[in-house]
């Protein structure tokens, strides 16, 4: 039966599902029945009285008890529609394959351990080469990872503490990140980011991603994390009580890392007594602190990388970050960043061709190590 508001023609209609009328109850989904609730004076012409459907009336003698009947009804018959295509959506869908909330941002999939989380690509994620910038993919991972854990329903305070976490006044703090890109998305391209969490034989638990291409299915980069407890009071790590690793023990997946571990050790395996680049009085912004009231990790890459000589942020672009933190940074910290370019040409220039190894220091100025990396870098493709 159909019936006409303000010019547009509403259909109620037996719920069998054909793409005709799916895509007219699209139409009467919960931001068309609000707009349709809020316009002034609904207006509408005269249909034929009907039993089955809703009649409209032209006059205005009834005032606002009409209006405010109609709206009802449509809202009541909207959200109806919504719902049972909802069901339907959950019924069609494998059994590992469950949506948690049909209208969040992820879902879980695998036997509700893997969450996943789609993000487009927007301009101001871009940077000068036209991608996606490394902290705009380090960004991705740790919102993936929070909406994980705020996914289970047990983020309680902080970046993704959990009850037990917040009754002992513990957050979760990064000490290691491998992050490999094989391929940086650009502006309006759609990624698809897998997370898992896995249990670890030291103290804390590890945190893998991939990124897949949405357009291709190609996965275009993998990460491993390891995370780790400090009192937020103390500011000092603390051993993962065993009440924490029950809650998220039913959430782990026990498998091997999709990096190897060879970075750890040729980090700490390299002589920072002598770096090539140097770049002094770096002092973190109010802006670059997070909820634990640190420097974010994320920022930690880009007062790193501001040591790396233009010349190889031009004509390359990273391959492979290994980074570990060391100490947690805040606002007053008067930093240093250092760079040491391991594969120079014989001349002592920047070769323009091939790739480059370089490993970087961020300190305090008193000479304490905040954090170390290394980079890999590739000559940029020509689009």
């Amino acid at each position: 039966m159909a019936s006409t508001i303000a010019g547009i023609p509403l259909v109620f209609s037996s719920l069998v599902s054909t793409p005709t009328k799916r895509s007219t109850m699209m139409m009467l989904g919960r931001e068309g029945y609000v707009s349709l609730g809020t316009a002034q004076g609904i207006k509408s012409k005269p249909c034929p009285p009907s039993s089955k459907g809703i009649s409209v009336v032209k006059s205005n003698a009834q005032g606002s008890s009409t209006r405010n009947g109609v709206e009802t009804i449509l809202k009541m018959a909207a959200e109806k529609q919504w719902k049972l295509l909802d069901t339907r959506e959950m019924e069609e869908l494998p059994h590992h394959h469950m949506i948690a909330d049909p209208f969040s941002l992820g879902e879980v999939v695998k036997d509700s351990r893997i969450f996943r989380e789609n993000f487009t690509i927007r301009s101001y994620d871009m940077g000068p080469n036209r991608t996606a910038s490394i902290e705009t993919l380090m960004k991705l991972l740790q919102e993936t990872a929070l909406n994980h854990i705020k996914n289970m329903g047990m983020m309680k305070d902080g970046l993704g503490s959990t009850p037990s976490m917040t009754g002992k006044s513990l957050i979760w703090v990064l000490t290691k990140m491998h992050l490999v890109v094989d391929h940086y998305p650009s502006w309006g391209d759609e990624v698809q980011l897998d997370n898992w969490f896995t249990p670890s034989e030291k103290n804390g638990q590890g945190i893998y991603w991939t990124i897949r291409d949405c357009r291709t299915n190609k996965i275009i980069a993998r990460a491993n994390s390891m995370l780790v407890m400090m009192n937020k009071d103390t500011r000092k790590l603390r051993k993962m009580p065993e009440e924490v690793r029950r809650e998220m023990e039913s959430q782990y997946i026990d498998c091997p890392p999709i990096q190897d571990e060879d970075g750890s050790r040729i980090l700490a395996n390299f002589d920072y007594n002598s770096m090539d680049y140097v770049r002094t009085g770096l002092t973190p912004r109010w802006n670059d602190l997070d909820v634990n009231q640190h420097v974010n990790n994320v920022k930690y890459i880009g007062l790193m990388l501001e040591s790396v000589p233009i010349s190889i942020m031009e004509k390359h672009e990273i391959s492979d970050f290994n980074i570990e933190y060391r100490k947690e940074c805040g606002m007053d910290h008067a930093l240093q960043s250092q760079t040491s370019v391991c594969n120079e040409a014989t001349d002592g220039s920047l070769s323009a061709e091939g790739n480059l190894e370089c490993f970087h220091l961020l300190r305090f100025e008193n000479g304490a190590v905040v954090a170390r990396g290394r980079t890999n870098w590739r000559p940029k493709t020509t689009n």
